[in-house]
């Protein structure tokens, strides 16, 4: 496969703004390996403006399918439409059996993935999953960039997003504001589900502290994350630049490109963050680092690794969620000072 010219590759991307990020890697080393490649990725349409930061990527073309829907007739016609684009390969990152379908029908001729859903044939280099070889999703995708029979290439590249200093300064004066405070950003929402968030109470507090060392905090999200937003607005006296839910992705990842340092949750602005390399302090309760961490130069992992964590559940099993209750405003803030 190195040094391959002239090659056309279709990525059926994750759903997942978080996922979307760790394969940014694997389309770094497919350039490596091949000469003059056109890269094309398939991926819902609100994650265009994520891909449009990576300059590994030279066509998006919408996936109009949510999580769940089969509709076979327009998968097939989708199928049919990218035939005449000549793929050599395409790349599916889902597990799933419906999001392998579309290379199938559009008869791509090398169709790669991870064995999963019953999806033989409609794979046909299936690769199997080896958990304690590849531990990171970084590099799980990234592994799909090699031949079969081929090892992983190291040092795997890291997530690497890039904003302009154009884009950053329309966006801060559309937004009204300025960076002449160092800038502390919050994500504190999680659309996988409430065990992932740090409580409203501990943002607001820690909000306080930063804002008393003459700093500002601007919170970030999307519309589901204004309400815990807006709690940890009311949570803080009203201090914080409440922008969640104010801002599509594309400013939100320029925003995330301005600060000093951003403390969030297990989430996907989180990782965006991270690949932004902005120092970030990264709140695990009911997940674990391991397979998802923080690439940037400065980070931090904060986690009380209870012996009941992780369970990786949306909400605590337990009924206590003592993972992030009992993680303190003072042991993130003095995260944040070693960052």
């Amino acid at each position: 496969m190195t040094n391959t010219p002239g090659t056309r590759i279709l990525i059926v991307a994750p759903s997942w703004i978080g996922d979307t990020v760790f394969a940014q890697p694997l389309f770094h080393l497919l350039h490596r390996h091949h000469q003059d490649l056109q890269l094309d990725v398939l991926a819902p349409p609100y994650l265009r403006p994520l891909l449009e930061h990576m300059p590994e990527v030279q066509s998006i073309i919408d996936n109009p399918f949510a999580h769940g829907d089969l509709r076979f007739g327009d998968r097939r016609r989708l199928g049919i439409m990218l035939r005449n684009r000549n793929f050599d390969q395409a790349i599916v990152l889902p597990n799933s059996l419906k999001s392998a379908l579309v290379p199938f029908l559009a008869k791509i001729p090398l169709r790669t993935g991870y064995v999963g859903e019953m999806r033989y044939g409609l794979l046909n280099d299936a690769r199997r999953l080896e958990e304690s070889a590849l531990t990171t999703m970084v590099e799980r995708y990234a592994f799909l960039a090699e031949s079969r029979g081929k090892s992983l290439t190291r040092p795997v590249p890291r997530p690497a997003l890039q904003v302009g200093s154009a884009d950053l300064d329309a966006v801060l004066k559309k937004f009204g504001l300025d960076t002449d405070r160092p800038v502390t950003i919050f994500c504190p929402g999680a659309e996988y589900g409430p065990a992932r968030r740090w409580p409203a109470e501990h943002y607001g507090a820690l909000a306080k502290s930063i804002i008393g060392e003459g700093k500002q905090v601007w919170l970030l999200g999307s519309p589901k994350d204004r309400e815990v937003a807006d709690q940890v607005q009311t949570a803080s006296g009203g201090i914080c630049r409440n922008l969640a839910g104010e801002t599509n992705l594309t400013e939100a990842i320029r925003l995330l490109a301005a600060a000093n340092v951003v403390v969030s949750n297990d989430t996907g602005l989180l990782h965006v963050a991270s690949a932004l390399n902005r120092p970030v302090v990264a709140l695990y309760g009911s997940t674990a680092p391991g397979l998802a961490p923080p690439y940037s130069d400065r980070s931090a992992s904060v986690s009380l690794n209870l012996s009941c964590s992780p369970c990786r559940q949306r909400v605590c099993p337990l009924g206590h969620f003592n993972c992030m209750i009992r993680l303190t405003p003072e042991r993130v803030a003095s995260a944040i000072d070693s960052t």
